[in-house]
């Protein structure tokens, strides 16, 4: 046989296992691969007996429900009739009687968990019983699993407004809604951790929206007053829409103590000054003049001027030129926060210097010119 005979003879085997690979490939492509553990399959009940339920899964074979797994899922079990469709998940392919190992109870989590992530998506509104509450919020049953919804998740109607963020008050003030339906969306699954995460604020996010296209920045309205929390006030704008007065947006002079100002149901007027994502922002100085503007063209660094004490805080010494208008006397200019509260009295007037005057941004500093000579005599020394 020369070379030429040889060379034609390979290349005829080669195309016949091409061929015949091929073939093979078909066939397996025809051919359903065996389950894999975890794997959901789906099957009529076949027979159902004292201990164990048996599922034809064609054409993987019989699969089979009984021990451990038979106990588990007893409950549903009990509502399962013979030709029933059922879903379950395979926990072992090595059964020595040659069925494959099902599981109900945790098929049933599987699919749960799987409409979670739906609900999720698609911002499903949910209608939930509360539980329990704890000091960081409530706790909600869904589908047989605890889930959590923080109280920072919660209406403005139903948020713990409670004196110095007492955890204790916050407790009792969330306890009162136990046993209460609230609607809420569900905003986070973890299956391996089994938790839950839920969100009041965002259960109709279209009508919400709705209802805030109706107002603009600029706006202005008379709104009762719904909550006082130590950072501001809420009012109320209408009937499910509130906003946030901040405590810096209240005065243009010193606020401190917002419930000796307000009482829930009193009537303020206020300024819409931002919409964002979906939260309104109110200002109630912002309908009051502004009595920087006085100072504007009049005083300049390096004025002399008389000033109130009226607050001390961890820089300094806060001095009020006019009602609304007040600058800071760093602890510095005094070497100390000990010997400035020494050197000035809460309530005294002074003579003060200014460091810096920006009334576009209500920034002004200034010296005690008494304190400013001794910090001066002591460097020279």
């Amino acid at each position: 046989m020369n070379n030429k005979d040889d060379k034609d003879i390979v290349s005829s085997i080669a195309e016949h296992a091409k061929v015949e690979l091929s073939s093979i490939g078909k066939m397996l492509e025809k051919t359903d691969m065996p389950p894999s553990l975890e794997e959901l399959v789906e099957g009529p009940v076949i027979s159902i007996q004292k201990s164990s339920v048996f599922i034809d899964i064609t054409p993987f074979g019989t699969g089979i429900i009984y021990g451990r797994e038979f106990i588990n899922a007893k409950d549903i079990i009990k509502k399962i009739n013979i030709g029933d469709v059922i879903k379950a998940k395979i926990v072992s392919t090595n059964n020595e009687d040659g069925y494959i190992e099902l599981s109900l109870k945790e098929a049933k989590q599987a699919l749960i968990w799987s409409e979670a992530e739906k609900a999720i998506k698609s911002k499903a509104p949910l209608e939930l019983t509360v539980k329990e509450a704890n000091k960081g919020g409530l706790i909600l049953e869904w589908q047989g699993i605890m889930g959590f919804l923080p109280a920072s998740q919660l209406k403005s109607e139903h948020y713990p407004r409670v004196e110095d963020s007492d955890k204790d008050k916050i407790l009792k003030a969330l306890k009162i809604l136990i046993g209460k339906r609230i609607n809420v969306v569900m905003i986070s699954a973890l299956p391996k951790e089994g938790k839950l995460i839920f969100s009041e604020k965002d259960n109709n996010p279209e009508e919400r929206q709705e209802i805030i296209g109706k107002y603009n920045v600029g706006d202005e309205m008379e709104c009762s007053v719904a909550g006082i929390v130590d950072f501001g006030i809420f009012l109320k704008i209408e009937e499910g829409l509130e906003g946030l007065v901040h405590i810096s947006e209240i005065d243009w002079g010193l606020v401190e103590d917002l419930r000796s100002m307000f009482k829930v149901g009193d009537m303020v007027k206020a300024k819409i000054i931002e919409i964002k994502e979906g939260k309104i922002s109110l200002s109630i100085k912002a309908l009051k003049e502004n009595p920087w503007k006085e100072f504007e063209n009049t005083l300049k660094k390096g004025d002399i001027v008389k000033g109130v004490v009226i607050k001390f805080n961890k820089h300094g010494a806060l001095i009020s030129i006019k009602q609304g208008v007040a600058g800071l006397v760093h602890n510095s200019s005094f070497g100390s926060e000990e010997k400035l509260r020494k050197a000035l009295d809460l309530g005294k007037t002074y003579n003060f210097q200014v460091t810096l005057f920006e009334p576009k941004d209500q920034r002004m500093t200034l010296i005690h010119l008494d304190g400013a000579k001794k910090v001066e005599e002591k460097i020279e020394e």
